[in-house]
């Protein structure tokens, strides 16, 4: 080894400037370059090399075409390991080879081997490191330098700016944005900046919402510092984790979390739990020095290798060396995690669309993927966009063509009038109030999910959840407990249950029927010695750990995750551990092996009056036994060496072949409920069979094994958690496939979802059960889509999974148009949590990989917080619809209202502000009240909606246009009747010309004195006098149409006005005060598609709050002084006018209620013909069920050792009733 390599220090400033001196640059795209001498001469395994100033340059050129080949030319790099461990002039040595001395030579013969499958001798060279030393201090600096900090990589976060600009990325907020600068342009300040503040508004609270959820993950993953045992320069020292490098010595002792890749090269009954990263809770011992077998046929690959542990998985049990092999994104976990951060083809390709507009980039890297309610939100937005942007242009041209001019602005030019006219149709085209509603919709039902223990991330995906139409799952801890139980005990040949779930020693053991409690301390002495036996022979202890912040304190096993299981059933009949080492000591232990399959421990026995007790099971024997050998492990292994059985009054008796046979059928039947079976035995001794001084462990092992007293079996597992079946139920009732993906085996991943009824009984299990190497039956290489897809498209359960394989999973469901929820923990399900529609996390066992890869998380790791989510993103997803259809009914109403009045020479019935007056506060209060609605009771037992269905499809549309059409009809008929009423004439051109002298006189340039009349209790306001512009006057005349009655009382009032605009202002009062009324009545028959009005009317309060509020701001804003004329430019209306205006309002009303009962007699007619329909095919399903069964019977399909005398497979019962029933 050079000195450089060794640590010395690089030669003076100085001496580096001469030209004796090359630069060479860090390999892998490194800011960092080191300096060596012309000259320089590097130590290679005992080899030399002197280096001149053109092998330098020629390393540059190779290092300069590695490069360019890394950034997509075609040179070939240098192998990864190999440019990644070497020092600097092996670096040298490897860019410009030659023959070199061993270490090179064996290295190129292990170019494509793995980690795993090298010796420790070689890894050690090849990362240039001492397995008693470690590396010195100049090393970790310059490898840090080079392969940077031991941390997976995070995602660039989005600013806030961009999460704030990214907001405006909306067909909706585009068109009110161009609404906006069009008002300001035309110098309307009140329209353009109101629509400006609506639109600024909706945008910061989406962007409060989605920031402060980033920053709460940032926080999480903040509390954690984790550090790390090595060896350098020879001495123990405890280091940041993220500061380790490949060739450090790591140091693991139980209770560790294993910082990298480490290649182990000492262990002492180790194990490590990878639940994190495989999925699996169950641990997994690990051997510095075990055999690599590759997969043969019928016996799959493990999943890691056993002669190395992997960056966050935890150590559990025995100590270890090892070196680190791989650091950061180069670990397994950083494998998966660089697959979160790739694109798939289509990002790419969406990408290269915006290839050249910085802007577009922009918006491709951090625009994130559309939801299913953005998808319909963007459709609904382009639709009504097309909408406006077709009725604006024709607007425009048919007032030009007509020479169209506003009688409330005489003096503005056409094409102005025109552009306002225009602008008046976008704004009733586009929902103004859309986009806030949205927003306040998801954030409340945000608020709701906090509640029901979903943490929302994004907050479009708290409605995607909800359109879920198939929910893939992780076994362990999500629809498992996660914590292995014991829940059944055999012996003397019988069964026995545990109850209670988890680590709590809460619970008790009852017999069989479930029906009496098995008393251990008084008559059952089989039981208390098979838990006592097992607690003995076992290095767990099960301790209360005190909750953090005054959380309720936590049973916690401390050991081995196998073990924990026997220590709580003990506790749970009163034994505890820490009792029993003062009675029974131990003096010999026996480790379990992959190859014994058992483990064995001595304690001594205590021996009272005489006898020698084992708890209250009295040892037999003329002379008390003073030891007893406690043995578990496998049944068959310990089955074998047993001679006697122990009764449950205690005593013993010889134990047949009959007996064995029977109880392996015992085992055989609690192994396939997906239990795991631990036998346990004892075999009582006067003394040790071997002498002090013997240190071989299989000749212990062999004097202690045999012969035994069979005890009993305990048999555990992972238990369902509270409520999975009947969120599966759920599920199923709202035709929602819940998919497990588990890396268990085919048969114990089987035997768990009968268990949660996920596979039902009767079910075909080999055609809805699957093991993923039939999705890649050549190793890594997966199947045509179409084959994966008719796989996926069947099957409820997948085991032997891998991460990509859940990714694969995902994928072709998303091919068949189905929207996929994915949860999970480990960082092993972080990929697919990505590539779903939605990821769903655990927030209590989830990783930050896991949580940072998903849409929402849970915070109490259950499945059933699931299910109640999906109910909710479909109340919100319905209440979305509701507050469409009911803004939309109004914009295309208001939308087909100006059309007409421009296309038929009538004045425009509503100024632009008046519409967004009504769109944004008196429909957008009642639409608010709407996102609030409970929902429909029987919501999930409708079926999910197709990925691509719109927001408003088929009758919804009859709805909206219906109503919207009642709405036109109101409001042409209120308006109409305004004008008549005020000027006596219908058309602007009409009312232009009208006069009331002999002339024709055009009266439009005259100021009026009002003046009142009454006739029979009539109120009516008309002029008593008009005043030319020149001065002159006209008294007495009718002007425009406001006439008084013969025999009137007449007198003059004060003020002077104009007498044309305000009689539009009349008017248009009048068809803005209809409007506000109808959209007040139609809030409530909106509440429901088909149910009357009455049925629910008062269940929302906060629709009375909106209805009173919307009520009273109309009512203010048409009648307090200086709002409503100076701001808006309404004018008082006569009493009468006000009748005709609740007139209409209640009329439209009715008529959506006669369309909603027709809704109903329709739907109740198809109710009963679908019922009908779906008993006969029930029929026909029990037919092809019998004719099957009777086809495999004459076909000699169902076995005979299928069969138990006296009793049929419940299959055959089943299928027998049916055929009975049909």
């Amino acid at each position: 080894m050079s000195g450089y390599e060794s640590g010395a220090s690089l030669p003076s400033r100085s001496l580096r400037d001469n030209a004796n001196y090359a630069r060479l640059e860090s390999p892998r795209g490194s800011s960092q370059s080191f300096e060596l001498p012309a000259h320089h001469v590097v130590d290679v395994s005992g080899g030399a090399r002197s280096f001149s100033a053109a092998d330098l340059y020629h390393v540059d050129a190779k290092m300069a075409t590695n490069a360019k080949s890394a950034m997509g030319g075609r040179s070939t790099p240098l192998p990864d390991h190999r440019s990644r461990f070497l020092s600097d002039g092996e670096l040298l040595l490897a860019a410009n080879p030659v023959p070199t001395r061993e270490s090179f030579a064996t290295l190129n013969e292990t170019d494509e081997k793995t980690w795993h499958q090298r010796s420790t001798e070689l890894i050690s060279k090849m990362l240039n490191t001492n397995l008693e030393r470690g590396l010195n201090g100049m090393d970790v600096e310059r490898r840090i330098l080079r392969y940077g900090v031991n941390a997976l990589e995070e995602e660039a976060k989005t600013p806030v700016i961009v999460i704030f600009l990214l907001q405006f990325y909306n067909l909706i907020i585009a068109m009110l944005l161009f609404a906006a600068l069009a008002s300001l342009a035309l110098q309307e300040w009140v329209e353009g900046i109101a629509i400006l503040a609506i639109v600024t508004l909706n945008a910061a609270v989406a962007t409060y919402q989605e920031y402060s959820a980033s920053n709460a993950l940032a926080a999480l993953a903040s509390l954690s510092s984790p550090q790390s045992l090595v060896m350098r320069d020879g001495m123990q020292q405890v280091v940041d984790s993220k500061q380790l490098v490949p060739g450090d010595i790591v140091i693991l002792v139980t209770g560790d979390v294993v910082p990298a890749d480490i290649r182990l090269f000492t262990s002492v009954d180790l194990k490590c739990n990878e639940m994190l990263l495989t999925g699996e809770s169950e641990d997994v011992p690990k051997k510095y020095n075990a055999p690599i077998h590759p997969a043969g046929a019928g016996k799959p690959a493990k999943l890691t290798a056993s002669n190395m542990v992997f960056s966050s998985t935890t150590i559990t049990a025995g100590n270890a060396r090892g070196i680190v092999v791989e650091t950061g994104m180069n670990t397994r976990v950083g494998s998966i995690a660089a697959l979160l951060q790739a694109k798939s083809g289509t990002d790419a390709a969406v990408e290269k669309k915006w290839i050249r507009n910085p802007i577009g980039d922009c918006i491709a890297k951090h625009r994130p993927k559309l939801t299913p309610l953005q998808r319909a939100l963007h459709h609904t937005g382009y639709v009504m966009g097309l909408i406006a942007v077709g009725v604006a242009i024709l607007v425009f041209i048919v007032g030009m063509i007509r020479g169209t001019e506003d009688p409330r602005h005489p003096d503005r030019p056409t094409y102005l009038t025109m552009i306002m006219a225009a602008v008046s149709v976008a704004v009733s085209a586009v929902p103004e109030g859309l986009p806030m509603v949205v927003t306040i919709c998801l954030s409340s039902g945000t608020a709701e999910m906090v509640k029901k223990n979903v943490l929302v991330r994004k907050l479009a995906s708290v409605e995607t959840l909800g359109a879920a139409s198939v929910i893939c799952t992780d076994k362990t801890g999500t629809l498992t407990e996660g914590k292995m139980t014991a829940v059944k005990l055999w012996g003397d040949f019988r069964e026995y249950s545990i109850t209670g779930k988890g680590f709590t020693p809460e619970g008790s053991i009852l017999s069989a029927d479930g029906t009496s409690q098995a008393e251990p301390e008084a008559g059952n002495a089989q039981v208390r010695a098979t838990l006592m036996a097992s607690v003995l022979c076992s290095n767990t202890q099960l301790k209360q750990v005190e909750g953090e912040d005054g959380e309720t304190p936590r049973w916690i096993p401390f050991g081995n995750s196998s073990e924990a299981p026997l220590v709580v059933a003990a506790a749970k009949a009163g034994i505890w551990e820490d009792n029993l080492l003062e009675d029974y000591p131990r003096l010999v232990e026996v480790p379990f092996s992959s190859s014994r399959k058992m483990m064995v421990t001595v304690n001594s026995v205590p021996v009272v009056n005489g006898t020698a007790m084992f708890d209250t099971l009295a040892l037999p024997g003329d002379r008390p036994p003073k030891l007893v050998a406690n043995v578990k492990g496998a049944p068959n292994y310990i089955l074998r060496n047993c001679t006697q059985y122990c009764r449950k009054d205690g005593t013993f008796e010889t134990l047949n072949n009959v007996q064995r046979q029977e109880i392996l059928e015992a085992v055989d039947a609690l192994s396939s409920q997906a239990l795991r079976v631990l036998a346990v035995a004892i075999q009582p001794m006067h003394e040790l069979p071997f002498g002090k001084d013997c240190d071989d462990v299989d000749e212990k092992f062999a004097a202690l094994s045999k012969p035994l007293v069979f005890l009993g079996l305990v048999a555990s597992i992972d238990p369902e958690r509270d409520g999975v079946r009947d969120a599966i139920a759920t599920a199923r009732a709202a035709s929602i496939r819940t998919v497990m993906i588990t890396g268990d085996y085919l048969a114990t991943a089987v035997a768990i979802a009968k268990n949660i009824d996920l596979l039902q009984v009767g079910a075909d299990s080999d055609a809805q059960a699957t093991d993923c190497t039939q999705l890649r039956p050549n190793g890594d290489v997966y199947l045509p889509p179409a084959d994966i897809d008719e796989i996926t498209s069947r099957t409820l359960v997948f085991a032997r999974a891998k991460p990509e394989d859940k990714i694969e999973i995902v994928k072709s469901l998303q091919r068949q148009g189905l929207i996929a929820a994915m949860t999970g923990d480990g960082v092993n399900d972080a990929p697919a949590l990505k590539e779903a529609d939605i990821g769903v996390a655990m927030g209590i066992s989830g990783t930050e990989v896991a949580k940072g890869a998903s849409d929402m998380i849970l915070t109490d790791d259950n499945f059933c917080s699931i299910v109640s989510a999906v109910e909710k993103g479909r109340v919100i997803y319905a209440n979305i619809q509701k507050f469409v259809m009911f803004l939309l009914s109004t914009n295309i109403g208001e939308i087909i209202l100006i059309f007409i009045s421009v296309a038929g020479g009538f004045p425009l019935p509503l100024e632009a502000l008046h519409i967004l007056l009504l769109n944004l506060f008196t429909d957008g209060m009642p639409a608010v009240a709407l996102s609030l609605e409970k929902g429909d009771p029987h919501i999930m037992a409708e079926k999910p909606r197709h990925k691509q269905s719109s927001l408003i499809h088929g009758r919804l549309w009859l709805l909206v246009l219906f109503n919207a059409f009642l709405l036109l009809a109101g409001a042409m008929t209120t308006f109409l009747l305004g004008l008549y009423w005020n000027f006596g004439e219908l058309l602007t051109e009409d009312i232009y010309n009208a006069g009331g002298g002999p002339d024709g006189t055009d009266y439009t340039d005259v100021t009026c004195r009002r003046w009142e009349g009454v006739d029979d209790g009539w109120r009516v306001y008309g002029n008593c006098a008009a005043q030319y512009s020149d001065g002159s006057y006209i008294f007495g005349e009718e002007v425009a149409g406001m006439t008084s009655f013969e025999n009137s009382t007449v007198y003059c009032e004060g003020g002077d006005y104009d007498c044309v605009p305000v009689g539009l202002g009349r008017a248009q009062t009048m068809v803005f005060l209809g409007l506000a009324f109808t959209e007040v009545l139609r809030a409530y028959t909106v509440r429901h598609f088909t149910e009357p009005v009455f049925a629910r009317m008062l269940s929302n309060g906060y629709m009375q709050l909106a209805a009173c509020m919307s009520v009273i701001l109309t009512v203010l804003v048409s009648n307090v002084p200086v709002i409503m004329d100076d701001i808006f430019g309404f004018e008082y209306i006569p009493w009468y006018q006000w009748l005709v205006v609740g007139a209409v309002a209640v009329n439209n009303a009715f008529w959506g209620e006669v369309l909603k009962a027709f809704l109903r007699r329709k739907d109740r007619a198809q109710a009963r013909w679908d019922h009908m329909k779906s008993g006969f095919e029930e029929i026909l399903l029990e037919i092809r069920h019998v004719r099957h069964h009777v086809e495999r019977l004459e076909a000699g399909g169902l076995k005979r050792e299928q069969l138990r005398p006296g009793k049929l497979p419940s299959e055959f019962v089943l299928e027998s009733k049916s055929r009975d029933r049909v």
